[in-house]
């Protein structure tokens, strides 16, 4: 019983990693470099969405426990972290021309630009979206499994914008001149595409997802300035794992390192669960030490995979 609670958290929780990380592999693939603000992007994401909420009020019909209003603020952080992601693109990131390392160094910078700038303007204390806090779902209580509404709205809007991802790169002309981009560059330039709309429409899309997942993090934990960057190493543990520009390692990564992440209970409790494992048995390690224990497996994972689960190569 459990176990399956833990499994349905790590579902929740990964379904946030996924999206941050589809962004963040996107932008690597096409911009062939590590965007260390993506964190701080979905930050940006989030608090549009606390502004959008709070300008709208409880505006229309109640719809799993979240007012319309807040699937407006939801388009808000996407379109927002869009925006924000697309003019940091043409204002300083196009006119640099000074390689990936220097854009990454440069990125770094950007991040504290936008967390400054975010805790200028709502200041270093956490907050909440102004909605109504929810009662586990009773239907699944008696499994073990203490998930609300919110969390299901968090899962099942996730798996439509993947879904909606995996359509627009593998069956669109949009999609097919994205990965030929992210495959060859020079190649894709001199057969007619138009690279520099494709990084421009990269930058939406990563940026867009970003928000989202922003969003989706405050409404499962609180927000702070700081809630996009204390998430960035998860994102970038999921993106490794699954294979640097690969968005669909990028998908596999993130519900793996989700899932270990909210699943750490288990290993204090481990002589309880297994009945050949004695009560003693145990690695007692709490919450705290999750990120840690999800470096430690995609190390091990890459030292036999060296390019990732979905990494070109073997």
């Amino acid at each position: 019983m459990a176990a399956l609670g833990l499994f349905a958290n790590g579902l929740v929780f990964s379904s946030i990693i996924v999206l941050g990380s589809i962004g963040l592999s996107l932008v690597y693939g096409i911009a062939d470099f590590a965007n260390f603000a993506h964190g701080d992007t979905m930050t940006v994401g989030a608090y549009a969405a606390l502004v959008t909420l709070g300008a709208l009020g409880s505006v229309g019909p109640s719809l799993f426990g979240l007012p319309a209003a807040f699937f407006l603020a939801l388009c808000a952080g996407f379109v927002v972290a869009a925006l924000v992601a697309v003019a940091t693109e043409k204002l300083v990131y196009e006119p640099l021309e000074i390689g990936s390392i220097g854009l990454l160094i440069t990125s770094i910078g950007v991040a504290f630009i936008y967390r400054g700038l975010v805790q200028m303007v709502f200041s270093a204390e956490s907050a909440r979206y102004e909605v109504r806090q929810l009662r586990p779902i009773e239907a699944l209580i008696p499994y073990g499994v203490r998930v609300t509404y919110h969390d299901v709205v968090i899962v099942v809007t996730s798996v439509v914008l993947v879904g909606t991802l995996h359509v627009l790169l593998r069956y669109t002309d949009l999609g097919r001149k994205m990965r030929a981009m992210a495959d060859n560059p020079e190649l894709a330039r001199v057969s007619g595409i138009r690279t520099d709309r494709i990084r421009l429409v990269t930058w939406v899309v990563g940026g867009g997802l970003a928000g989202v997942g922003g969003v989706f993090l405050g409404l499962f934990n609180r927000l702070s300035p700081r809630m996009g960057f204390n998430l960035l190493l998860l994102v970038f543990a999921a993106v490794i794992l699954g294979g640097i520009g690969s968005v669909y390692g990028a998908m596999l990564g993130g519900l793996l390192i989700g899932m270990v992440h909210e699943a750490m209970p288990l290993l204090s409790d481990l002589g309880t669960l297994l009945p050949l494992v004695p009560d003693a048995v145990g690695i007692p390690v709490g919450i705290e030490y999750a990120e840690a224990v999800a470096f430690v497996i995609m190390v091990a994972v890459l030292l036999v995979r060296p390019t990732g689960i979905a990494g070109e190569g073997g």
